[in-house]
């Protein structure tokens, strides 16, 4: 429900609006002209103005520009029978949100001030983010004093300030979305939106749309026009997660925004300008996707102006104690719980490979506090992901005499065991991820980043099979 307030000098239009828009739920006033409305916006709240152009005494051009000066927040839509492509500039350039000409259908208008209302939400649940987030600081929130923590910040301030585009690697759950957030936060844009969206979770073809916006009747189920992300993120910024997984029809279309500031919706043949800020994230090689033809090298070029690379949390396990403290904060609170953790448990966490990084260590966390008693204390075994299973190795390395290269035969390893549990429960990822004692997330990222398949390529190997 929002408070409008209709401005024609035709008592007919008013009328019918009021009525119309009541019936939608929505407060309804009227003004017969410029100055009435004025009088209206000075002395009562209004989320949203739908004035004709031409009015006595003070036009709706002119309402336009003094309505913006007295509240800057009210939304504006235009309408009149006189429409001409200057004055609908001459009211865009005044901040007005849309134009519509006479005669139209009611359910024009209806899509128009629905849009317009849900833009200004979007911007107000922003704004109530923002001001959540002003209190600690997005920079806050990247937990850690270790010196790699240490240089992503200071990195992040760096380049906040620039207007560049900023890839931001790391593996799964290592917080490059928090990394993001804190380059907006600190940024010119922080009063504007940012608009994350999952590049590797959207069909193309739905994609498309999203980035965009379509137009009625582009494809089945565009039953109105619809804004894209780019169009709807302003000035502030749009976060292109997993950007790796994109299709290469979409990278393409993506480059152009890029190289030219300007979206085409779906459907339309006329291009939009933007200008937000892009900052794209991926918990894949690029290079090897370059390599292979599954990324276009251009685009690449184009999104890592400012690279940054969230370290992960195997690299800095002396933040591992910070972080825990914070997680048992977060979650006895939530909890309303007072929890506490044993050293042998803090020092078995310090332990863990921890492939799911941070957000891996914040659900064991969270599954301790809960099964924790008020007033408890965390144990070993309530870190574990399955308490039943062992963690104690079932074989053991002797070194070679004339060593070996680590990394590798770690990798390996790794590989060898994903494989080895794959096997085990005939592709069945759950089982395997439970059996390695990570979450499925983490399983699946084990599998891309070695290639493995889960399904009719393993036989099983197990003696018991």
């Amino acid at each position: 429900m929002a408070r409008l307030l209709i401005v024609d000098d035709e008592e007919g239009y008013c009328s019918v609006l009021k009525v119309v828009f009541e019936k939608e739920g929505h407060i309804v006033d009227t003004a017969s002209n410029g100055v009435e409305a004025l009088e209206h916006i000075r002395g009562s709240v209004c989320d949203l103005i739908i004035s004709d152009v031409k009015m006595p005494d003070m036009g709706g051009i002119a309402l336009l520009k003094k309505a913006r000066e007295t509240a800057p927040d009210i939304r504006v839509v235009m309408m009149t029978a006189f429409a001409s492509l200057e004055v609908a500039r001459e009211a865009f350039v005044l901040g007005a949100d849309d134009f519509i000409q006479k005669p139209f259908q009611n359910d024009e208008l209806k899509l128009i001030v629905k849009r317009t209302l849900e833009k200004q939400a979007i911007i107000n649940e922003n704004r109530a983010f923002r001001r959540a987030q002003k209190s600690d600081g997005h920079i806050d929130n990247i937990i850690g004093e270790s010196e790699s923590i240490r240089k992503l910040c200071e990195m992040i301030r760096t380049i906040s300030g620039e207007d560049s585009t900023v890839l931001v690697t790391g593996e799964s759950g290592t917080g490059k979305e928090l990394a993001a957030r804190a380059i907006h936060s600190l940024s010119g844009r922080n009063d504007k939106p940012f608009i994350p969206i999952n590049c590797g979770a959207i069909p193309e073809h739905l994609l498309e749309a999203e980035l965009f916006g379509f137009l009625k009747g582009s494809f089945t189920g565009a039953i109105s026009d619809r804004e894209g992300l780019f169009e709807a993120a302003g000035d502030g910024t749009v976060f292109l997660d997993e950007i790796g997984d994109m299709p290469l029809a979409m990278q393409v279309k993506v480059l152009r925004v890029l190289q030219d500031n300007m979206v085409r919706p779906v459907g339309s043949s006329s291009e939009i300008p933007v200008n937000a800020r892009i900052i794209a994230a991926t918990n894949t090689d690029i290079n090897e996707k370059i390599e292979d033809g599954s990324f276009r090298r251009d685009l690449y070029y184009r999104i890592s102006v400012m690279p940054l690379t969230v370290p992960p949390l195997r690299e800095r396990t002396e933040d591992i104690p910070i972080l825990v403290e914070h997680f048992i904060a977060k979650f006895c609170a939530k909890s309303k719980k007072n929890v506490t953790i044993s050293d042998d448990a803090l020092a078995s966490l310090k332990t863990r490979s921890w492939v799911g990084n941070v957000r891996e260590l914040e659900h064991v966390i969270e599954r301790a506090v809960v099964l924790t008693k008020d007033g408890g204390t965390i144990e070993t075994q309530d870190c574990l992901v399955d308490p039943e299973i062992s963690t104690s190795p079932a074989t053991e390395y002797t070194l070679p005499d004339d060593g070996l290269h680590l990394p590798s035969f770690l990798n390996e390893l790794e590989k060898s065991m994903a494989q080895e549990a794959l096997s085990r429960f005939n592709g069945n990822q759950t089982n395997a991820a439970k059996l390695l004692q990570i979450p499925v997330h983490a399983f699946r990222h084990l599998m891309s980043k070695h290639g493995l398949k889960s399904k009719g390529e393993f036989k099983a190997t197990h003696p018991n099979q």
